[in-house]
C-alpha cells in the first residue's frame, strides 16, 4: 500500500505544485511566495517573512497530498468501484478536495481570504483539483493489491 501512496503523492503533488506556480506567475507571484504561503497554513504568517520557509512549504504541500492520496486509496481498498471507474471517481474526489480546501480549510485558516467568486479563478482551481490531483490519485488506486480482503490496518 505504501508504494501506491508514494506514487500518487509524487504525481499529484508535483502536478498540483507546478500548476500553482503557473497560476501564481500569471498573478505576479513567484514559486517561493507560493511555498511560503503554503507553509503559513500550519506555521503562521511568520513564514511570509523569509524565503527559507519555502522548504517548509514543500514539506507541507507533499504532506497534505500524502493525506489526500492515503484517504482515497484506503477507500479504494474497501470500495473496488472506485478503481473500476477511475475517471469518474477521480473527478468526484477532486471536486470534494476543492470544496474542502477552498470552502472549509482556507476560510478557517485565513479569515481575510474570500470564498471563490471569480469564474476564471474557479475554473483554474477546479482544473487543478479534478484533473491534476483527483484523477492521478484515482488511477494510482489501480496499483493496489487486487484482493478485496486487504484490511485498512494491514494495508499501511
Amino acid at each position: 500500500m505504501l508504494k501506491p501512496i508514494l506514487i500518487a503523492t509524487g504525481i499529484a503533488g508535483t502536478l498540483d505544485l507546478l500548476a500553482a506556480f503557473v497560476l501564481s506567475a500569471l498573478a505576479g507571484a513567484g514559486p517561493v511566495e507560493v511555498l511560503q504561503f503554503v507553509a503559513s497554513g500550519p506555521f503562521g504568517d511568520g513564514t511570509l517573512t523569509s524565503p527559507a520557509f519555502a522548504v517548509a512549504g514543500v514539506a507541507v504541500h507533499y504532506g497534505l497530498m500524502a493525506c489526500m492520496a492515503t484517504a482515497f486509496l484506503l477507500a479504494a481498498v474497501r470500495l473496488p468501484l472506485l478503481r473500476q471507474h477511475a475517471i469518474l471517481s477521480g473527478i468526484l474526489y477532486g471536486l470534494a478536495l476543492w470544496f474542502l480546501m477552498y470552502w472549509i480549510v482556507r476560510p478557517l485558516r485565513w479569515t481575510t481570504l474570500s470564498y471563490p467568486k471569480d469564474p476564471a479563478a474557479i475554473a483554474g482551481q477546479l482544473f487543478c483539483h479534478l484533473l491534476l490531483v483527483g484523477i492521478p490519485i484515482s488511477f494510482c488506486s489501480r496499483l493496489l493489491p487486487a484482493s478485496p480482503r486487504v484490511s485498512a490496518r494491514s494495508a499501511i
